[in-house]
């Protein structure tokens, strides 16, 4: 009976911190969504190619503006990078958008304290500008060519065509299909992502039924300050790297290691380390070769630690980090009651089903790669009385060159479903 009392308070409690932060994190997914689909892909191409300060400043701001998930992040990276974009440009568009994002410092400031979210967004700033004053001494120019010729060989995937892109700010908030483009990536981003939230809401679940004395034990409570702030930082990352939770999902886990003991520091290391989790490195591996990766891991992990002791002997020094007794466990997972938070819910609720209405009626599915677009704005082809619809051109030919096989695992689209919403 003890081990089901337990599994139920696991689950409880991960849907009652679900509760905390829902309304955030819609609110941050939709704004995400609104700038993925209303600023140009190619300007934003353009304005990261080559070196120096000002590309690496641009890669900073649009990573900022950017979807907070950290797959999504390391493949629009990675497409930066093939067109030109330096390393650094590319690594602070990486940082920046899982780190700088608005959703983010949102659940973060919902969980445990603005004091989180000042800290992340300017430790993410820190861990940018080590990172560029270090990236020569792990990847030389030599291996930099390499890195970026293994990456124009890796697939390219697939380009979206944005309505919103063409139309001023006026046309777009009155415009079906610019809100659609929004729509499509809100939606995208919670099919990418809603694993790594879920999976990290019931971890930190589970993992606040662990007894007090194994979180005093692993972050070296009662230690002198400067021993546990130095370990919370090296063992925040490695904590990271074994809960295979990245982007928003690991804000929860944060909010329990903070009430379980482990240093300022710790937590700040612990969420800047959402790149080094094991299937992003594989990713790393396939799209830039092992030398490569091993050595931007490794700068990864030296730039995490160094700016989360920077932040926390900034913080400490300012006065800024929260002193006195933590917050409990009852306190982080918090209750159910008609409030503020009730009413922000529901209001996250109306958003979340509009938006994903907007898709279910205007989406159709690519029979190449299977992913989900918009049929106002998607390349069309025929097929034995029926119309297919694809995300880009490389889908179209390669239905074209076989379309008996693409055909055969999927259903036409009348043409009389494919008027509802066009123009």
């Amino acid at each position: 009976m003890e081990i089901l009392t337990t599994i139920g308070d696991g689950f409880k409690d991960a849907f009652l911190m679900a509760w905390e932060v829902w309304w955030a994190l819609v609110l941050g997914f939709a704004i995400s969504g609104v700038v993925q689909a209303w600023v140009p892909r190619q300007r934003i191409e353009r304005a990261l190619s080559g070196d120096g300060v000002g590309p690496l400043a641009r890669a900073t701001g649009l990573g900022a503006a950017s979807s907070s998930c950290s797959y999504a992040a390391i493949a629009i990276s990675k497409s930066l990078f093939q067109k030109g974009a330096s390393a650094s440009s590319a690594l602070a568009f990486q940082f920046a958008s899982t780190n700088l994002v608005w959703e983010l410092g949102l659940v973060l400031w919902v969980l445990i304290g603005w004091q989180f979210t000042l800290a992340e967004y300017l430790g993410g700033l820190v861990m940018i500008a080590l990172m560029a004053v270090l990236l020569r001494l792990f990847v030389s120019p030599r291996l930099e060519r390499q890195a970026r010729q293994h990456a124009q060989a890796a697939d390219t995937g697939h380009q979206h065509h944005m309505a919103g892109e063409q139309m001023t700010w006026r046309e777009r908030l009155t415009s079906v299909s610019a809100w659609s483009d929004v729509a499509h990536n809100f939606r995208g981003d919670w099919q990418m992502l809603y694993k790594e939230i879920t999976i990290g809401f019931l971890l930190a679940g589970f993992v606040a039924q662990l007894p007090n004395g194994f979180f005093n034990g692993l972050f070296l409570t009662g230690s002198p300050t400067l021993i546990q702030t130095g370990w919370g930082a090296l063992i925040g990352p490695v904590i990271a790297v074994l809960s295979f939770v990245c982007s928003v999902g690991n804000v929860p886990l944060a909010a329990v290691l903070w009430s379980g003991g482990i240093s300022f520091a710790g937590v700040m290391a612990f969420i800047f380390a959402d790149l080094l989790v094991l299937p992003i490195i594989a990713i790393y591996r396939k799209y830039y070769g092992a030398e490569f990766t091993a050595r931007i891991v490794a700068l990864m992990f030296v730039t995490m630690v160094g700016a989360a002791l920077v932040i926390d002997g900034s913080f400490s020094a300012l006065g800024l980090i929260p002193h006195g007794p933590r917050p409990s466990r009852g306190d982080i997972f918090g209750t159910i009651a008609v409030n503020y938070k009730l009413l922000l819910n529901v209001l996250g609720v109306i958003v979340f089903a509009a938006l994903f209405w907007l898709t279910a009626r205007r989406r159709v599915t690519d029979p190449v790669c299977t992913m989900k677009v918009d049929r106002a704005k998607a390349l069309r082809s025929d097929y034995m009385g029926g119309a297919y619809f694809f995300c880009s051109s490389g889908c179209v030919a390669a239905f074209e060159d076989e379309p008996q096989r693409y055909a055969s695992h999927s259903s036409p689209e009348q043409e009389a479903s494919s008027q509802l919403t066009r123009g």
